[in-house]
């Protein structure tokens, strides 16, 4: 997952259906792609986040102690600043950078 390359817009695009369907041939096969690699770059990215946030956690954490640390501030400033995973999902496949298994679908004899 390459996030911080920069090339991945942060603002909606318009795509037509040609573009997304030319690789699987069925727009909706494509949809459920994309949506399962989202899934997977936002699992990461918040295991990422919880980890980095994890060091400025207190034990005695207080309701009425709140304490603003610059370094939390600016680590979730960052993480709000990336593409949404949807977006970074729908460029890999584009790309072609996806790979992906069709499903085999089991013929059922009739007796």
């Amino acid at each position: 997952m390459d996030l911080k390359k920069g090339t991945i817009p942060t603002n909606t695009v318009t795509r037509t259906l040609n573009q997304l369907d030319a690789q699987t041939g069925n727009i909706y096969e494509s949809v459920v792609i994309i949506a399962k690699r989202a899934n997977q770059i936002s699992s990461e990215i918040k295991q990422e986040l919880s980890r980095k946030l994890t060091e400025f956690s207190n034990v005695s954490d207080n309701l009425e102690e709140t304490f603003e640390n610059r370094e939390q501030i600016e680590i979730s400033r960052y993480y709000e600043r990336l593409p949404k995973p949807v977006l970074v999902a729908t460029e890999e496949f584009l790309a072609g950078e996806l790979q992906y298994k069709e499903p085999v679908e089991e013929k059922q004899e009739e007796n």
